[in-house]
């Protein structure tokens, strides 16, 4: 597990740092899915700390998943974000007021990981004696903290995040193992997949993020002769479009395609991954989700900048579309910065990680 530089520029507004008597912490970061799990080392951090406090965790229900089985966890609070859409407009504005007003004096410390209006917000509301955010947070969340800091904003989240608890002297650990429910555990094991299966995660909301799809088959006979058995592919609901050309595609395969676009929950796809025995994926949350239980990746990126957002501490893993550099939004391209990956740099990829799999299983 990869350990890296978190050492923030701080601009600290406040007389004493949080106190081993701390008894209730709470960590606001609602989303994304990637999000969530890359704020897992927080949570970590936050348990080393303070072993003896409650510590629960403001996040949207549909990602409670990814963290509900964390040992540090006390309880995953639930943040309705469809609830609340639009809530400006009364009387949603009120009955918004009324919920936030539920978290007053409920906690000693809170962190607000998301750095959003509605996340300061609620951090605001706690009214704790402690309330940790980054000093250039959007939105004007940075006015519902009281101990704001300077993080470099070209660090990876992840560091990012660390160093906000960092200022605080708060020891970062860069842990970032995810944990499956026995619930989880057992729908993997009733799925009977066998030994050796890849995961595939071709899929994203954004189409700069998507590689071809058609080239993905060109990968398979690649995993059929390193003995892969199965093929399953993952990702969220409404995204079963875009797997379906790779799913049609891969009839002449020696090896099964199991398709579980959006027929999974969060928990079920975490123990497919957990199991894989190598996964392959554009930058989404599967991919974080594999980073946190440590099964070999290989990563495809184009416009999003892997060492901001990238799998962390497995740069070893990522394969960056040529000429992309920098962060560019991925809300506003197409599939062109992807498509110059080519399907022989991707195979040459799966081959050392297969290969050295089975060196190290040998």
């Amino acid at each position: 597990m990869a350990t890296r530089s978190m050492s923030p520029q701080s601009s600290l507004e406040h007389s004493e740092a949080p106190r081993e008597s701390t008894r209730s912490v709470l960590l606001v970061r609602p989303s994304a899915l990637g999000d969530v799990c890359r704020s897992v080392p927080v949570l970590a951090s936050l348990g080393r700390a303070f072993p003896s406090a409650r510590i629960d965790w403001l996040v949207q229900p549909e990602f409670v998943d990814a963290i509900r089985a964390h040992p540090t966890l006390n309880e995953a609070v639930d943040f309705p974000r469809s609830r609340f859409a639009r809530w400006w407009f009364p009387p949603r504005t009120f009955e918004f007021l009324r919920w936030v007003r539920t978290f007053r004096h409920r906690y000693d410390l809170v962190v607000d990981c998301q750095g959003l209006f509605r996340s300061g917000l609620v951090t605001r509301a706690t009214g704790a004696p402690i309330r940790i955010g980054d000093r250039n947070a959007r939105e004007f969340a940075w006015l519902g903290y009281n101990r704001r800091h300077v993080v470099d904003g070209h660090a990876h989240s992840v560091d990012r995040w660390l160093a906000l608890i960092a200022s605080e002297g708060i020891e970062p650990i860069p842990d970032t193992r995810l944990y499956l429910s026995d619930e989880d555990r057992h729908w993997h094991r009733a799925q009977s997949l066998g030994d050796r299966y890849a995961v595939i995660a071709p899929t994203s909301r954004w189409g700069s993020k998507r590689w071809p799809i058609d080239r993905w088959s060109k990968v398979l006979p690649s995993l059929a002769d390193h003995g892969i058995e199965a093929v399953v592919l993952v990702g969220a609901p409404g995204e079963q479009e875009q797997t379906a050309t790779l799913r049609q595609g891969s009839s002449s395969s020696p090896m099964s395609m199991i398709d579980m676009t959006g027929r999974t929950t969060v928990g079920q796809m975490m123990s497919l991954l957990n199991g894989a025995s190598i996964v392959l994926s554009c930058d989404s949350a599967a991919m974080h989700m594999t980073v946190g239980f440590d099964r070999p990746l290989v990563a495809l990126f184009g416009p999003t900048d892997p060492s901001y957002v990238g799998p962390y501490g497995r740069p070893d893993a990522v394969i960056r579309a040529p000429g992309a550099t920098g962060h560019v939004s991925h809300r506003h391209h197409d599939d062109s910065t992807m498509s110059r990956i080519t399907h022989t740099a991707v195979i040459q990829r799966v081959n050392e990680v297969l290969d050295a799999e089975g060196s190290s299983s040998r």
